[in-house]
Parts: structure tokens; C-alpha cells; sequence
């Protein structure tokens, strides 16, 4: 009765999109007891104002009572608000914060992609079939390559593959994302995944999340950073572990297809 009581709060009331990530449903929580800490401040309140208004009015109060409250009432209420709001600091946001920062998954563990936010799109980097991430450089980067792989002179840049506007994910696999900008500051952000980070100039910043229900979300910049700010928009495709394995083999396969040299019979 109350998880169901408490999901028709989530959809109906805040509005929340849809749930698709392990981490998610602590971050929901959190919202939820976030809006009834402030309904229950804002009820007693109103309750408190009505009773200021009935009981100092001017006709049962003409001059001001100098001595003031001679109860602790207002103190241990105001006692009891700060514990409240300690127990969600403590006892989620804080340990919320300690998992998903103090403990990320090992690399042989995740699917690692490298992330960029350029104006105006997102571009993800991944290892190939070979596991290994090429080296970069940013004298070679291009349109569609803005992370510059040396595919000439490093062997394991080969078969990497640069994606634009999709980036694809297994279902029930951590993903562990190195984020950073080309330009100015962006903002990756995937609602239904409860994540949104800063992408800065210069910067890799890595964070993490677990999917947890196939499909494709919409990405978007959560920071104004241009003209075209609006149109900023991605997905991210969810797939099972099957299909996401397929896919990374053909695309790797294309990349090397693409920029191997071609063989010489002199």
C-alpha cells in the first residue's frame, strides 16, 4: 500500500520521469522526503501565522507584551527540524554521495566510454575490440573526430570507435563515463539515469551509473552554452549485453576497416 502510495507521488505529484538506474531510486527517495519535510513546514507554518493573527490581534492584545514567551516550545521545534534534515543529510545524501564517488567499479568491471561535449552534440570515445583506449591528440582532432585519435602511428587507436549524438550502453553493467568539453562548460545530463555532470574544458571528470532497464533516454545539456543551447540533445540507447557486444564489434570493425593502410604487394 505505501510503495504504491509512494510511486503515484513520484509520477503523479513530482512529476519524476521514468526510473532507470540502480542509483535512481535513492535519489527519488530523497526527493520525496525532501517535499514532505518542506509540506510539513509550510503547514505548520500557515498554522502558526493563523494563530499569531487570532491571538495578538488589536482587539484582545492593545499594547505589546514586553516579557515575550516564557516556553521552549518554538526551540524544540526548531530542534526538531534541524534533525530531520540531519537524518537526509546523513543518512542519504552523504552515503549516497559516498558510493557513487569513493567507490567506482574497476575498469575490467564497467564499459568505459570517453565523452565530449562540444557545441552543439555529444561524442563518445571506446575502446575497441582490443580493450585498449588509443592515445589522443588534439592537433589531429576534426569534426568527426574532435578527440584527435592517432590512428597512424598508435596500434591500439585502430579499431576504436567515435560515435556522435547515440552513445550505447549494456543493461545491468556499470557504465563508467570520463566526461570533458571541447569549448566552453556543458552539462551531461540523463534524466531518466538521475545523473547530470559538468563537462569543463580541459578536464576529464569521471562518474558512474548502473542502467537498469533497456531502452533509449534522451540526453541534454543542462548549461547554457550558446546560441544553439536548446538543440543540444543526445540518446542513450540501452541495449543487453548481447547486442551491445554485436555492435561494438561492427563498429570496431568499421573503424579498422576504414583506416588500416592498404596492403601493399610490392
Amino acid at each position: 500500500m505505501m510503495e504504491a502510495f509512494a510511486d503515484w507521488f513520484k509520477t503523479r505529484v513530482l512529476r519524476l520521469p521514468m526510473l532507470a538506474s540502480e542509483h535512481g531510486q535513492t535519489v527519488d527517495d530523497m526527493l520525496v522526503y525532501v517535499h514532505w519535510l518542506m509540506f510539513g513546514l509550510f503547514l505548520g507554518w500557515m498554522v502558526y501565522l493563523l494563530f499569531v493573527l487570532v491571538r495578538f490581534h488589536h482587539s484582545r492584545q492593545p499594547r505589546a507584551y514586553a516579557a515575550g514567551p516564557r516556553t521552549h516550545f518554538t526551540s524544540w521545534l526548531e530542534g526538531g527540524v534541524v534533525l530531520v534534515e540531519a537524518v537526509l543529510l546523513i543518512g542519504f545524501s552523504i552515503p549516497l554521495w559516498a558510493k557513487m564517488v569513493t567507490n567506482p567499479p574497476e575498469d575490467a568491471e564497467a564499459t568505459v566510454i570517453r565523452v565530449m561535449g562540444l557545441q552543439f552534440n555529444w561524442v563518445a570515445h571506446y575502446a575497441g575490440e582490443d580493450g585498449v583506449m588509443g592515445r589522443q591528440d588534439p592537433a589531429l582532432s576534426s569534426a568527426s573526430d574532435p578527440f584527435g585519435l592517432d590512428r597512424v602511428n598508435d596500434p591500439a587507436a585502430m579499431d576504436d570507435v567515435v560515435v556522435q549524438g547515440t552513445i550505447v550502453v549494456p543493461v545491468d553493467r556499470p557504465v563508467a563515463i570520463h566526461l570533458t568539453a571541447l569549448d566552453v562548460i556543458h552539462s551531461f545530463a540523463v534524466p531518466a539515469m538521475r545523473i547530470t555532470q559538468d563537462a569543463i574544458p580541459g578536464l576529464s571528470i569521471p562518474f558512474w551509473f548502473t542502467p537498469v532497464k533497456t531502452g533509449e533516454y534522451k540526453i541534454v545539456c543542462a548549461q547554457l552554452c550558446g546560441s544553439s543551447h536548446y538543440g543540444m540533445f543526445g540518446v542513450l540507447k540501452v541495449v543487453t549485453l548481447e547486442e551491445y557486444e554485436a555492435w561494438l564489434s561492427e563498429q570496431s570493425q568499421r573503424a579498422r576497416a576504414a583506416f588500416e593502410p592498404p596492403v601493399s604487394y610490392e
